[in-house]
């Protein structure tokens, strides 16, 4: 396998050479996880909370009826625990059709509009 490209200014050239067993047992080590989780009862349990984050997070927005993008980002890393699950709702609501999103003069304004 070859890769070739850029990160930045910097040229990339990739060679990755595998014997046909060496694929096979990559092949076999990204299954394995899949075929794991896709049964697993976990999965249930994050789908539950993801649901719970998300309702709340629409709360947020809809008592507040409208918030500045960093004011509103805190919040939902407040209520989701972490900043990347605060990101991940924050764009979730600004795909959202309950949410109307205009560009503020510092930063996006999100408005509740059910």
């Amino acid at each position: 396998m070859r890769i070739r490209g850029q990160i930045g200014d910097w040229p990339v050239d990739l060679t990755i050479e595998l014997e046909p067993a060496e694929w096979a047992q990559l092949g076999r080590q990204i299954e394995e996880p899949v075929v794991a989780e896709a049964g697993a009862p976990a999965v249930a349990g994050v789908a539950r909370q993801d649901d719970g984050q998300w309702a709340a997070a629409r709360d947020v927005l809809r008592q507040a009826g409208q918030m500045n993008g960093p004011e509103l980002l805190d919040r939902l890393e407040g209520l989701a625990g972490s900043t990347a699950a605060g990101k991940r709702l924050l764009v979730r609501l600004r795909h959202s059709s309950e949410v109307k999103v205009e560009s503020g003069v510092d930063a996006p304004v999100y408005h509740w509009v059910g």
